[in-house]
């Protein structure tokens, strides 16, 4: 039979399960596009940037529902698109790119979108492929699928060239995608030796990212039996629920909220569960991991990368956390854990208090905000953020309530990811509320593709934290250097921008309105409005994760650079 390559395609990721796909049309696809449109399954959404539709294909494969697809030209179409695919091949997130190429038979050089895109992609994708036969279309794009999806997962990149896509070719027929179940091979030796240390120490704790999302349930039966404390990644937020009475936050030490400071001050055995022991999570590597560190991971290269283990285990946290817990329960008996959670209630309680008695002035306190928010939101609600301050505000101040209920940028740390991470999460979850939080310097750089929510109309609410400048760095600034360069933002109408956008607009602009307009907000999008919310956010207070990575920075300062930055900043404050 003869097939287009593009209709091939579509065939293919019609087999996957993919219900959309995120790019922009060009010469190079357009029959991909064609194909795409008359499918009954699959949805092609069209984008503002393809940087932001790769933060769409991110949250969507973050769902857990299908995986992210962008369909994309080459060149300027990819290279817009690699902070998106970066951040899903940092944070091990699976996504399939498909781009379109150059005709390859032309005999011409020099042809629009003429590139080598696959190394420029090598670094950041698992696998890249250049599609070169007719023949070939389905089994390279179910093979790129595996690879994205196996192990620890990632971004898979496909080239399908304008002379094979566009036009027709002979192939033997269409193959069905057929699921081919991996062996999950755990060492049962390791483990045993594992839930030794665990069951021996006297005050054990376990630590969580996002690989450790399949095993929610074996997690905090661990923690229950052991009456272990668990604090995460920022990733990890979302492997946990901040309900479970053991759960303290995100990592531990002089960074962390008080709850995982005081519940993890003893520790003499650490559990850590689909984690890299990255810059973020310990503090800028502050975290003070004990001697007897036990670490799962589904990928070997991170073990002992930062932290040495006394014994590493490769696996699926799905498979290998289960055995885990049971081998443990063949050791020990259960400890009661009643001391240990009332002590992280009252520190949560606590710390909360202690935000909402700092005086914001005329602003918005972010204890007042969060808390209003939370209490507006459904149980299962799906929490979008930046990166940037609210980042770690969030992660101090806003419980998240399961598994996959809250996305933010991580390792990679590309700004801009909320908007489109609201719509990707949102077109993947369509029943489930979802909202985001992004700060006024991340809105610039996609805050347009609030126009896209809107002309999909999704019914989703996006808070913007206001204060006019990039306050994660301009506080960095501000102790070393006693001053702000390039931090301090002209400020934006954002009541225009929602008008641009056929966005809803609400301010709060105090505490006395934070929980109406935030009702009101809720209430807008549930009843399909896309919703632009300019919240004045007060951040004269600092999170403890920024004083606590800008005191570990500085101790590993020598005593000449140490003085010369205090000297500095200290010259400044008198001189002005």
């Amino acid at each position: 039979m003869k097939k287009s390559g593009a209709a091939l395609a579509r065939y293919a990721l019609e087999q996957l399960g993919v219900k959309h796909t995120f790019g922009i049309p060009g010469v190079h696809n357009t029959e991909l596009y064609d194909e795409l449109n008359a499918s009954d399954q699959i949805q092609p959404i069209l984008v503002g940037h393809e940087g932001a539709g790769a933060f769409m294909a991110d949250a969507v494969s973050r769902m857990g529902e299908s995986i992210g697809t962008m369909v994309i030209v080459p060149a300027a179409g990819v290279t817009h698109a690699a902070s998106g695919i970066g951040e899903a091949g940092l944070d091990g997130i699976p996504m399939l790119v498909i781009s379109g190429g150059i005709h390859t038979e032309s005999g011409h050089k020099y042809q629009l979108h003429d590139m080598d895109q696959h190394t420029l992609l090598s670094p950041i994708t698992k696998a890249t492929f250049r599609i070169e036969s007719h023949a070939q279309v389905i089994p390279t794009i179910y093979a790129a699928y595996r690879i994205a999806t196996q192990g620890e997962p990632g971004p898979v990149f496909v080239e399908l060239p304008y002379n094979i896509g566009n036009f027709l070719g002979e192939v033997e027929g269409m193959q069905a995608f057929a699921h081919e179940p991996v062996a999950a091979q755990v060492d049962k030796t390791l483990l045993k030796q594992a839930a030794e240390l665990l069951t021996n120490a006297k005050n054990p704790g376990i630590f969580i990212g996002w690989g450790a999302i399949g095993a929610v349930d074996a997690v905090q039966e661990l923690a229950e039996h052991l009456s272990a404390p668990v604090c995460t990644t920022l990733q990890g937020l979302s492997a946990i629920s901040a309900q479970h009475p053991l759960h303290t936050g995100m990592g531990f030490g002089e960074y962390a909220v008080p709850a995982a400071e005081q519940a993890f001050a003893n520790c003499d055995c650490l559990l850590a569960i689909g984690v890299r022991f990255a810059e973020i999570p310990t503090g800028s590597y502050s975290m003070p991991v004990p001697e007897n560190l036990i670490h799962l991971d589904i990928n070997p290269e991170v073990f002992s990368a930062n932290f040495p283990a006394k014994v590493a285990v490769t696996g699926d946290a799905a498979r290998s956390v289960p055995l885990l817990a049971e081998f443990v329960k063949a050791r020990s008996e259960p400890r009661d854990n009643t001391a240990l959670a009332e002590l992280i209630k009252t520190a949560k309680h606590q710390y909360n208090e202690e935000w909402l008695n700092h005086n914001s002035g005329d602003r918005v306190n972010p204890a007042v905000f969060f808390n209003a928010l939370r209490e507006q939101l459904d149980n299962d609600a799906i929490l979008v953020a930046d990166d940037g301050n609210h980042t770690f505000l969030m992660a101090e101040l806003m419980p998240v309530h399961g598994p996959r209920k809250f996305i933010s940028p991580s390792d990679f740390n590309a700004m801009g990811y909320c908007i489109p991470g609201v719509i990707g999460a949102k077109l993947a979850k369509p029943d489930t509320q979802v909202v985001g939080v992004v700060g006024d310097g991340a809105l610039r750089m996609t805050g347009l593709e609030m126009a896209t929510a809107s002309g999909l109309g999704l019914g989703v609410p996006v808070f913007v934290f206001n204060d006019g400048e990039l306050s994660q760095i301009a506080q960095a600034q501000q102790i070393p250097y006693n001053r702000k360069t390039c931090t301090v933002l002209k400020p934006l109408n954002i009541e225009a921008l929602a008008a641009a956008t056929s966005c809803k607009h609400i301010l709060i602009s105090n505490n006395e309105e934070c929980a109406s307009k935030v009702q009101q907000a809720i209430a807008a999008a549930a009843a399909g409005e896309t919703v632009l919310v300019d919240v004045r956010i007060d951040y004269s207070k600092r999170t403890r994760f920024t004083r606590g990575v800008v005191k570990s920075t500085l101790k590993r300062f020598t005593p000449q650079d140490k003085f010369r930055v205090i000297s500095r900043a200290l010259l400044r404050k008198i001189t002005g």
